[in-house]
């Protein structure tokens, strides 16, 4: 896998909003930043999570989304692999917080620059973050309150409202 897109010249918010990326890249203070994916443990781990929560949508009162554009900061927009949000919205871009965003690792990703993405989501206000490798099936959540812990569970779990995953349903 090639490093990361790395662009000498910024470029504008406005520019980057107007262009399309396939896949969709990050931007971040005026540098484009590509996202590791493509490869089938992240593509059909982000499928199934997708369909497992979509599938409880109206139920729990939820809206599910793949791959959707969060501007977290003025200068700073991120697509994380899967977002929930309560309730139904109509925004294009996203610019008031996910309730979850829930990040699918590639084996060249690391864990500082994964780290930034944790942070700027808890920073825009996300509740709670969810981090996991298909590859090794290590799982970690993240809050403002307790930071990033590996979880050891079964099924990972949100408060207010509860909404579940059964790790054993997504990872097959």
């Amino acid at each position: 896998m090639p490093a990361p897109l790395q662009q000498a010249t910024l470029i504008s918010v406005e520019e980057y909003l107007a262009t399309s990326y396939r896949p969709d890249c990050d931007y971040v203070d005026g540098r484009i930043e590509e996202r590791n994916l493509g490869e089938f443990d992240h593509s059909s781990l982000q499928t199934n999570i997708a369909i497992y929560m979509g599938s409880r949508r109206k139920q729990l009162g939820i809206t599910v989304v793949v791959e959707q554009r969060v501007q977290v900061s003025p200068t700073r927009f991120r697509i994380p692999d899967v977002c929930v949000v309560l309730g139904k919205t109509t925004e294009q871009v996203f610019r008031t917080p996910p309730f979850l965003c829930i990040e699918i690792l590639s084996p060249e990703d690391r864990m500082s620059r994964v780290e930034q993405r944790i942070d700027d989501y808890l920073a825009m206000g996300v509740k709670y973050v969810w981090v996991i490798d298909p590859s090794n099936r290590h799982v970690y959540s993240a809050t403002r309150e307790a930071g990033l812990q590996e979880f050891k569970g079964a099924i990972l779990r949100t408060e207010n409202p509860v909404l579940e995953l059964p790790l054993a349903e997504v990872f097959e």
